[in-house]
């Protein structure tokens, strides 16, 4: 071999497979010589100006090659030579491309033959390079057509999935301006807007200095602006002179100097044969619109336009349902003496799916007042028609002075006799806000909950019926009544299944939810059911109606001179008894006479418990300072039975019976009283004086 061949080429040097390089480099064709020993590379000056290698630049090595490949190629041009030295063959050839300086992309094609000595050993390549940009010039356009067809499918899959989602006009603004929104356009900015009788109102902005559009929210649609132009003559326009176009529309004029963008793109939104809108995509850098960016505009423009119609579609049923259902629906509450009342009312999110819960705060004889929440069978305006006429009947019946149970049964019997297979659940309560007496009924609905003036929480055990209609179907129209007693300060909370529901949670853990959330909220009614309203819709989420009552009757604390307390101790609530003693002593050492703590809580605590066990039902504790004329401590101990305690004389083995002595030997003065439908049992203890007899 000779000593050139041993050696290889130098670098940078002519190789001497081509003779003479200067028609070669006419040719668009160089050639090169690899030294695979030594890795030295020799390129002829047309293989320089094939590469675009500029004196100096080359450095004769194979990275120095590479220099203007693009990399993926040189990765794919070094694993076809590698591939061809490793499986022992002669020859390759491969495509690539090559960034020339002027920024130009040139299709470059080389072939190279492997010369191996006689053991099989690869020892040198030598090879052609040539520009091949123009036999692949139809696939250099084939390859783009498919990368912007390629593009086009991208933005159309996505704005459509996008949009697949959004049920409202504003669910179609939120996709069309939202995070990577113009990103899946494949534009720069976007105005959106909608026809409104002789108008187009501007309800879309989005791109950077857009927002001095939103001067012109309403325009006329009299073509006087290039959007109402397309919306009129239902004919797109493709604009990549912004300056030019204002010279057209002179009322845009100093609009367009303003925004930052370079074309346009003016879209009418057709739907069912009728122009319901425009669409504005704008665009930086842009100089002209193919045929295939015009078809893909026009295509997006069509997209928007169904989601719009869809969206607008939903929101008038959404508007008639929900009117429909509002309409069935107390306009206002009555104004109550002795209390406070607040009502809220959260519609389901879903269309026509209106479902049939309602309220109704009732005015009753006798200075009373009558509260309910129900809720119909079923979520589409049938329900809600059939709850008008329900809730317009229990008032009626309750209107008519009738008891809980009667009210109730009568309800049922109405429902089930209009031509409907819908049944409804109900809970219904009369109170006496003067007394604090409720008498409570449930037609398969959920209980009250109650708060007490201490923050507990409980949820009383309201004997129910079956749900109205069904009652009267299976002839089973019984609603037992439930007494309760509503103390000063306490607070009744109604509301329907929606507020205490959580798909797949067992209704326990709502009702926990609604507990805690009532406990930790304002004392206000108001303030309380907007408390309720904001943690339990927000958890829950907005699938389902909820109508939210809250009653609280007002606390009565006294005056300063003659400050009050009420407590309500329920029968079955083993902690009441405890609680009640621990008010009462703190309200002794508030009220400055901590000496008669010891003698009011035992007392009081005999009294209850006499109460508890021999009625049926709770009892109302109630503490107050009597100033005139001897300051003293009265407490009163109120149930609902009729039957009168008596003082005995227990014999020495008896286990019952010195409760009462217990009190006559602690207090001033006890004595009985009929209260309404029961009793109160009273003690008396001067502040700073000393017991006496009672009578």
């Amino acid at each position: 071999m000779a000593a050139a061949e041993r050696d290889g080429p130098e670098p940078g040097r002519r190789s001497p497979l081509t003779e003479p390089g200067e028609r070669l480099a006419l040719n668009g064709m160089g050639s090169f010589e690899w030294d695979l020993e030594t890795g030295a590379l020799a390129l002829d000056d047309a293989g320089m100006a094939v590469l675009d290698l500029g004196p100096g630049e080359f450095d004769g090595t194979r990275e120095g090659v590479g220099l203007r490949i693009r990399s993926e190629d040189r990765v794919r041009l070094a694993e076809t030579i590698a591939g061809a030295l490793e499986a022992g063959g002669d020859t390759y050839g491969s495509y690539f491309t090559v960034q020339r300086r002027d920024g130009r992309e040139q299709w470059t094609h080389t072939s190279g033959r492997v010369l191996r000595d006689g053991a099989g050993i690869a020892q040198r390549v030598v090879g052609i390079l040539r520009d091949a940009t123009a036999e692949l010039a139809h696939a250099t356009v084939l390859r783009k057509l498919e990368a912007a067809r390629a593009q086009q499918t991208t933005i159309v899959q996505r704005t459509t999935e996008a949009l697949s989602r959004a049920v409202t006009v504003d669910d179609v603004t939120a996709a069309l301006t939202g995070p990577g929104a113009l990103e899946r356009l494949g534009a720069d900015g976007l105005a959106l807007g909608l026809v409104e009788g002789g108008t187009i109102k501007i309800i879309a902005l989005s791109g950077e200095s857009l927002e001095i559009l939103s001067e012109r929210q309403f325009t006329r649609l009299d073509g006087s602006l290039p959007l109402s132009h397309a919306v009129l003559t239902r004919q797109p326009r493709f604009v990549t002179s912004l300056a030019e176009l204002g010279g057209e529309f002179p009322l845009l004029a100093d609009y367009l100097n303003r925004i930052e963008f370079d074309a346009a793109a003016y879209l009418p939104l057709i739907a069912q044969a009728k122009a319901i809108g425009g669409l504005v995509l704008f665009y930086r850098r842009r100089t002209e619109f193919s045929p295939e960016e015009k078809n893909l505009c026009l295509g997006l423009a069509g997209i928007v336009a169904q989601s719009l119609q869809r969206a607008l579609l939903f929101d008038q049923e959404r508007e008639f349902a929900t009117g429909l259902q509002a309409a069935m629906l107390p306009r206002r509450i009555p104004e109550i003496t002795g209390g406070e009342i607040a009502v809220r009312y959260h519609a389901a999110w879903s269309g026509r799916e209106v479902g049939g819960d309602w309220y109704d705060v009732i005015a009753l004889p006798r200075d009373r007042v009558g509260v309910v929440v129900g809720d119909v069978q079923g979520h589409d305006t049938h329900a809600a028609a059939i709850m008008g006429q329900l809730r317009i009947a229990l008032r009626a019946y309750a209107g008519e002075g009738h008891p809980p149970s009667t009210v109730l049964a009568r309800a049922s019997r109405f429902l089930a006799e209009l031509d409907t297979e819908r049944f409804a659940t109900c809970m219904y309560a009369q109170v006496d806000l003067e007394t604090g007496g409720v008498r409570a009924v449930r037609a398969g609905h959920l209980g009250p909950l109650i708060r007490h003036t201490d923050g507990r929480t409980g949820w009383p055990n309201v004997r129910g019926g079956l749900p109205l209609g069904l009652a009267s179907l299976f002839e089973q129209e019984e609603f037992p009544e439930t007494r309760l007693d509503l103390v000063p300060g306490e607070t009744l909370v109604l509301c329907t299944d929606g507020l205490v529901e959580e798909p797949g949670t067992a209704i326990t853990v709502g009702m926990d939810a609604l507990a805690q959330a009532v406990r930790s909220g304002p004392q206000g009614a108001g303030a309380l059911a907007d408390h309720l309203s904001d943690r339990l819709w927000e958890r829950w989420g907005s699938g389902d109606d909820v109508a939210l009552l809250v009653l609280r009757r007002a606390p009565d604390p006294g005056t300063r001179r003659a400050p009050r307390i009420h407590q309500y101790v329920h029968q079955a609530d083993p902690e009441g008894l405890s609680e009640a003693r621990f008010a009462l002593r703190q309200a002794l050492r508030d009220w400055g006479v901590p000496e008669l703590a010891d003698d009011v809580e035992l007392a009081a605590g005999e009294l209850l418990v006499n109460a508890l066990l021999h009625t049926d039902g709770g009892a109302v504790l109630t503490m107050e300072v009597l100033p005139e004329p001897v300051r003293r401590i009265r407490l009163w101990v109120k149930d609902r039975s009729s039957v009168w305690p008596r003082r005995r004389t227990p014999g020495e083995a008896a286990t019952t019976g010195r409760g009462l002595l217990l009190v006559d030997a602690l207090a001033t003065h006890w004595g009985v009283e009929s209260r309404g439908e029961g009793k109160a049992v009273w003690c008396e203890f001067d502040v700073g004086g000393s017991p006496r007899s009672a009578g």
